[in-house]
């Protein structure tokens, strides 16, 4: 049974290193490493699930080393993990050089991270300072993973896409007609990891459900946050979606299972060179997520109702600052502003967007195992940022 499938069914066990004459832990710290990875965007949804996994005892093509990249300064809730911090704004060609370049033992690379807008250009600036920094000095690179995800087969989210694919998505499809900076970064790849002749990889997950409260885009966060607001103001959770997005199927990926996904494209042969969709294997109904997310925060619910047009988030929260300052305060919660930690105008995608699909039958044939049920995600999920104090 492999580690994937036991990931996935929660049979795996840390255990101590003993294979590959790996000297033993002393006081928690590996004195010896297989591998060193570098994420870009450590702090981000992805990333931070990368940096957790990567330092379990028993992950593939372990132990490993993990340096860990972000713009902010080093977080509390990261503060406890092994990582070694680098805060860098890889936008910045000499600031990236300068503080990257000297990690000359990294072994694999793997790239979650964007700019926060869908400029192609600056996106690309990042990814090349990125291996500009890495390849020419770091002799035991050996591959590189970039995240990218569904936008391959729907456009910018900034952008009108009439030419969208029809679901379910293949990895096999071509790219749309339309500028993408998913495309910026893969010929990027693909033309510098032939020079070297590294490996790669190209990871397209689905909506994803995660922890990270520094996360663009966490769907997990920003409806927790809603419901919060919803309780605080002894409001029913209505949803302002479309009809449509409310009874539609809707597949995503659990951050830890994307993770995995990569990890397992980093090591495993069969998966070099291959660009893969990551989602749960599963799917989920709005309506359904609605009723955990309403149990979970002890609201009544009122879902859709018939007849109304789709209502902004964003438009709804916009004025709700003080009222998230006060939520804070009152529970003891660990200071975060509303701004970063909810997504409103993800979540207005999110509820636009109809069947938006991914075929995953890819990674069966190359080997890949894992998967989650989507409703035990999303309360894990919840669960986690309660541990950390981000809600209530």
């Amino acid at each position: 049974m492999s580690w994937w499938f036991n990931r996935s069914i929660n049979a795996c066990k840390q255990k101590k290193f003993q294979e590959n004459g790996v000297e033993q832990q002393q006081n928690g710290v590996v004195q010896s490493y297989k591998s060193v990875a570098l994420i870009v965007g450590v702090t981000g949804i992805v990333g931070s699930s990368l940096s957790e996994i990567l330092q379990y005892p028993d992950t593939p093509g372990g132990p490993w080393k993990v340096y860990g990249v972000a713009r902010r300064p080093r977080p509390t809730w990261l503060a406890k993990s092994h990582v070694e911090y680098v805060q860098c704004d890889v936008s910045n060609t000499e600031e990236a050089i300068s503080k990257i370049s000297p990690l000359t033992d990294i072994t694999h690379i793997f790239y979650v991270s964007w700019m926060g807008n869908e400029d192609c250009s600056m996106n690309a600036v990042m990814f090349q300072n990125i291996l500009n920094s890495v390849i020419p000095n770091a002799p035991n690179l050996q591959h590189i993973c970039l995240q990218t995800g569904s936008k391959h087969y729907i456009g910018l989210f900034e952008t009108d896409t009439p030419d969208t694919h029809d679901t379910p998505y293949t990895e096999d499809l071509p790219r749309l007609k339309q500028p993408n900076f998913y495309h910026n970064l893969e010929d990027i790849l693909y033309e510098e990891t032939a020079k070297k002749g590294l490996t790669w990889s190209v990871h397209r997950p689905a909506l994803v459900f995660g922890f990270s409260p520094c996360s663009l885009m966490n769907i997990v966060s920003t409806l927790s946050v809603y419901a919060a607001i919803c309780k605080h103001e002894k409001k029913p959770l209505v949803y302002p979606g479309s009809k449509a997005s409310w009874n539609c199927f809707v597949d995503a990926a659990d951050a830890e299972l994307a993770a995995e996904h990569q990890i397992w494209a980093a090591v495993d042969p069969n998966a070099k060179n291959q660009a893969f969709n990551c989602t749960n294997g599963d799917l989920f109904k709005w309506k359904h997520i609605w009723k955990v997310l309403a149990n979970q925060f002890d609201l009544e619910m009122v879902g859709y109702i018939e007849g109304n047009e789709q209502v902004s988030m964003e438009e709804l929260m916009k004025d709700k600052d003080s009222v998230w300052d006060e939520i804070v305060r009152t529970n003891n919660l660990t200071p975060t502003k509303l701004k970063d930690i909810a997504a409103f105008w993800f979540a207005d995608i999110a509820f636009l967007l109809e069947n938006v699909l991914s075929s995953t039958h890819k990674n069966r044939l190359h080997g890949f195992m894992g998967f989650r049920n989507t409703y035990t995600s999303f309360v894990s999920c919840i669960d986690k940022m309660r541990a950390y104090r981000f809600i209530p």
